[in-house]
C-alpha cells in the first residue's frame, strides 16, 4: 500500500488546478518560472498589431522599424514646463505618501528609487499620459483601446542610483499579474538628459521576438523584494541566455535629451547600469495594455500583485 505525504497531496492538487486552468484558459505559450531550466522560444504574437497602415502618430516606416527593433525614439515629446512640473510632483508625492508602499527606496542609501501609480496621484501626469503623442502611439501599435497597466517615475540620483538587471517586463506581467499576451508597451519619458554615462536604458534590439522562460517558483509577496533588488532571484533570465541574444543581436544604448521619449515592446530584453556620475537620470514610465488583453489570474500561480503595480 502506497501512502502520500501532505506535500505530495498539495502537489497533486496544484497539478489538478493547473490542468483545469489550462482547459479554461487554453495552453500557455509563455511558460515561465520553470522548475529546472530556462527555455527560449519564438514569440507567436505580433509586435505591431493590426497592420503597418494603422492610423496614428507614427509613419509606416516608423512602425516597421518598431516591429523590427522592438522600440522607437522621439525627441521633444515633453516641453520644459512639463518636465519642471513632473519633477515638482516627485517631491510633492514623496512628501504626501511618506512610508507608503508606492514609494520604493534604494536599499543602500534610502533615496527614492521609484514612485508608482503616479498618474493617479498627479493631474499633470494623468494629462501627459493621455496625449496623442503618448497614448495615441500605444493605441496605434497595439491596434486597440488601451488602459494604463502601470505608471511610475524611476529616479537615479547622482552618485547613488542603483542598476536594474536584465529582464523582460512581459515575463513579470505574465507570471505575476496575469497578462495573457505581450500586447502591451512602455513609454519612457526623459525628465533629465539620459547620457551614455548616467545609467541609461540598454535594449537588445530584436529580443522582443523571443520569449525567455525563467527558472524558479515565485514565493508569496515576492514583489517587495523584486522592486529593491539589483538582481532579483526570480524572473531574471540566465546569463547564458542574455549572452546568446547579445552576441546575436547586439546591445543598443538609449540616450536622449530631457523631453525625449522611448516607446518599447513589453517583451524587449533590457537593463540599465548604476549611476555614479554627478548627473541624475529620471524618467516617467507609463505602461499601456490593450483592452482586449485584460489581466487574468497570474500565470505563475501566485496571488495578484497590488493594484499600484498592476491596475485591474
Amino acid at each position: 500500500m502506497v501512502t502520500q505525504t501532505a506535500s505530495q497531496n498539495v502537489t497533486l492538487r496544484n497539478a489538478d488546478i493547473a490542468e483545469t486552468e489550462n482547459r479554461t484558459r487554453g495552453v500557455d505559450v509563455y511558460r515561465t518560472r520553470l522548475a529546472h531550466r530556462s527555455q527560449m522560444e519564438p514569440r507567436p504574437h505580433n509586435t505591431v498589431w493590426g497592420s503597418m497602415g494603422n492610423p496614428g502618430p507614427l509613419s509606416a516606416p516608423e512602425l516597421r522599424h518598431y516591429a523590427d527593433r522592438g522600440y522607437h525614439t522621439e525627441n521633444k515629446v515633453l516641453s520644459a514646463a512639463d518636465i519642471d512640473g513632473c519633477l515638482r510632483e516627485v517631491s510633492d508625492i514623496t512628501d504626501r505618501l511618506g512610508q507608503d508602499d508606492r514609494v520604493i527606496r534604494e536599499p543602500s542609501s534610502g533615496d527614492v528609487r521609484s514612485l508608482f501609480a503616479v498618474h493617479q496621484l498627479s493631474d499633470l501626469i494623468a494629462e501627459i499620459c493621455a496625449r496623442d503623442s503618448i497614448r495615441g502611439v500605444a493605441e496605434q501599435i497595439l491596434d486597440d483601446e488601451v488602459t494604463i497597466h502601470q505608471s511610475r517615475i524611476n529616479l537615479k540620483p547622482g552618485f547613488a542610483g542603483g542598476p536594474f538587471y536584465w529582464h523582460s517586463d512581459f515575463e513579470t506581467w505574465h507570471a505575476e499579474d496575469g497578462m495573457p499576451a505581450p500586447r502591451a508597451l512602455s513609454v519612457s519619458l526623459a525628465l533629465t538628459p539620459n547620457l551614455s554615462t548616467n545609467g541609461p536604458l540598454m535594449i537588445v534590439p530584436g529580443s522582443h521576438r523571443r520569449f525567455i522562460g525563467c527558472v524558479g517558483e515565485t514565493p508569496g509577496g515576492y514583489h517587495r523584494e523584486s522592486l529593491t533588488s539589483y538582481r532579483p532571484p526570480f524572473g531574471t533570465p540566465e546569463e547564458e541566455d542574455v549572452a546568446a541574444l547579445a552576441d546575436e543581436l547586439g546591445i543598443d544604448t538609449i540616450t536622449g535629451p530631457a523631453g525625449s521619449a522611448l516607446y518599447f515592446d513589453s517583451n524587449c530584453l533590457h537593463a540599465s547600469g548604476g549611476n555614479i556620475t554627478p548627473y541624475p537620470r529620471s524618467n516617467l514610465f507609463v505602461v499601456f495594455n490593450a483592452k482586449s488583453n485584460a489581466l487574468q489570474e497570474p500565470f505563475g500561480g501566485t496571488e495578484p500583485r497590488p493594484d499600484h503595480l498592476a491596475h485591474r
